[in-house]
């Protein structure tokens, strides 16, 4: 780990003043950039020890926990969870369990009970991808962590890599199971920076790869989350997250869904759709959502809706596997949804 300069901050604006102190040439906004936030520090810190990431200043926002960030908040308008929030408070929070399954479902099986009593939501959603050849600084063509290096995954070993929203320059998986809830229960983040606040949907914090992978947000520099917004709608009860990985432990997605329906006597009046493990961002498929609608959850609507919702995606070589266990997963959470009682 290379030497960093620390430092800790107790409001919001505390932080982003404190953030700006670190001037270096890397001025474009990337995951990459001298200056970072540390909350519960469980990729961060894991990314400093591995070289992949080195700041030169790490800015301590602990402290926030105290402000509306670090709070949990539910109402006739919603949900609103704290970005300092733990995933574990969020996940065991009696309205939470209550009206939004899918965001406890998605939290609990995000990762180990130590993990997430330790990791914020902010920081869960920012997570840097498993792709081997990210994490590993011996692999130099990696074009979200060296720009223009090339992607090693594409002809290498990428079983694990994504088949939906890729490009040339990179297949590396988002890895997050929390994003796919939110995604799908049409949250929106408020976002402080130097320039003030903002409110943006969820689905426009990450962006697709394209031609610049090593930019993953639409975040600014120096912006900060502060909360997640879920609104209070009539499909978030009946909601659910299927999560298919190599081993029922602590293990990251080959595929998932994170799904929600509002049903009116047997039909789907609304349906939500997000897909984690096989795309390179949190992956809201529109298509199978309008295939469904209006629609009773016969075999043959399924499968329709499987086939569109993967209408586009792009195999490797090792990870064409994911096309069909990914349509079996949608599949059966749709099942699961509608037979859940509400």
């Amino acid at each position: 780990m290379q030497p960093f300069v620390y430092a800790r901050a107790t409001s919001a604006q505390g932080a982003i003043e404190t953030h700006a102190l670190a001037k270096t040439p890397r001025q474009r906004a990337s995951v990459h950039g001298r200056s970072q936030y540390l909350a519960g520090g469980t990729n961060l810190i894991d990314m400093m020890r591995l070289g992949v990431m080195d700041p030169e200043l790490v800015t301590d926002i602990n402290a926030l926990d105290r402000t509306p960030s670090g709070r949990i908040e539910f109402g006739a308008r919603g949900l609103r969870l704290g970005a300092l929030v733990k995933m574990s408070d969020a996940a065991d929070h009696r309205e939470v369990r209550r009206n939004f399954p899918v965001i406890v479902q998605s939290l609990e099986l995000a990762a180990s009970a130590q993990l997430r009593n330790m990791a914020t939501l902010g920081g869960n959603v920012l997570q840097r991808t498993r792709c081997t050849y990210y994490r590993d600084t011996s692999y130099t063509a990696c074009n979200k962590r060296n720009p223009g290096a090339g992607c090693a995954a594409s002809d290498g070993l990428n079983r694990r890599h994504a088949v939906l929203g890729t490009s040339e320059h990179c297949i590396a998986t988002y890895p997050g199971d929390f994003a796919q809830a939110l995604i799908a229960l049409d949250a929106v983040v408020d976002i402080a920076g130097p320039s003030g606040s903002r409110t943006i949907p969820f689905a426009d914090l990450h962006k697709l790869p394209g031609d610049n992978p090593e930019i993953e947000t639409t975040l600014r520099d120096g912006d900060l989350i502060t909360a997640f917004v879920i609104p209070a709608t009539p499909f978030a009860r009946r909601s659910l997250y299927l999560k298919i990985r190599d081993r029922e432990s602590y293990e990251f997605a080959l595929a998932s869904a994170a799904v929600a329906l509002h049903m009116a006597d047997g039909v789907v009046r609304e349906a939500r759709i997000a897909l984690g493990g096989v795309a390179t961002v949190p992956w809201r498929a529109h298509s199978a959502e309008r295939m469904l609608t209006e629609q009773p959850l016969t075999e043959q609507v399924l499968d329709l809706c499987a086939e569109k919702a993967f209408e586009g995606a792009q195999p490797r070589t090792h990870n064409l596997f994911k096309i069909e266990l990914g349509k079996r997963t949608l599949k059966r959470a749709l099942r699961q949804a509608a037979a859940m009682e509400v």
